[in-house]
């Protein structure tokens, strides 16, 4: 076992369990985070920097990685970079709240997703089994599912088609790449074309209760989302501001 790695790290599991890999330079974040995904059925690896981590990450993939972006040795931004060099292994950035900017480039570089410290054990697990499932992978194998985890049925609405079960989106038959939060907030404008979702709407669409999001959190997923939606289609007016009110859908 490396020296940085922690005990909870152990030898590689073969029981077929889905492994998540935690890199953090908070121990007891690490330990927190790992037992929680452990008691719903994850295995887990552990490494206190993203050095420590980054042969291990490369030779012996996991099914999905956890990265903090401010780490001593080597950070979450050049782990990735790192990674993303010979893997498309997913990966969830933990942040701070103001590292917009990090935010913008971890997404840019490839990240899934990404949660601002501090955040909540069931967000986390919830956000984990949805890129699980997105990928491919199923969120079957590990423990109980949540009220999240239940798949819908295909969404249509215009050009827009959007499917619960893989969090995948198609605008025009092309495919946009969004995170799971921007996809929940997408889904809750979807659901009713037209109707004005306030920002709190929207926020408790993509996060639980006990979070706390404020109001840049679901304007920054929305400009990120309209970017995107630009790159298949330059003219994409799809999603509308009501300054003041908040923001719509329309599938026209």
């Amino acid at each position: 076992m490396h020296a940085d790695q922690l005990p909870e790290e152990q030898a590689a599991r073969t029981d077929g369990r889905q492994t998540i890999a935690l890199v953090d330079d908070d121990r007891n974040i690490l330990t927190t985070v790992s037992i929680a995904l452990q008691a719903e059925g994850f295995a887990t690896r552990v490494y206190s920097d993203g050095e420590a981590a980054l042969h291990a990450l490369i030779e012996n993939p996991p099914d999905l990685a956890v990265f903090d972006i401010k780490m001593p040795r080597m950070d979450g931004m050049e782990l990735l970079r790192r990674v993303r060099e010979s893997s498309e292994l997913p990966v969830i950035f933990l942040t701070s709240k103001d590292d917009e900017e990090d935010e913008e480039a971890g997404l840019e570089m490839g990240a899934d997703d990404y949660i601002a410290k501090p955040f909540s054990l069931r967000l986390l697990v919830a956000r984990i089994r949805a890129i699980l499932r997105r990928r491919g992978d199923g969120a079957s194998d590990g423990g109980t599912t949540g009220e999240l985890d239940e798949p819908g049925p295909v969404i249509e609405r215009g050009r827009l088609s959007m499917d619960p079960a893989r969090h995948r989106v198609k605008w025009d038959g092309q495919v946009v790449s969004l995170t799971v939060t921007e996809f929940l907030i997408l889904e809750a404008l979807a659901a009713r074309p037209g109707v004005i979702k306030s920002r709190n709407q929207l926020m408790d669409a993509a996060y639980p209760d006990d979070v706390f999001v404020d109001d840049r959190t679901v304007d920054s997923h929305i400009k990120r989302m309209r970017r995107k939606f630009r790159v298949v289609d330059p003219q994409f007016a799809g999603i509308e501001t009501l300054y003041g009110a908040g923001y719509s859908f329309t599938d026209g």
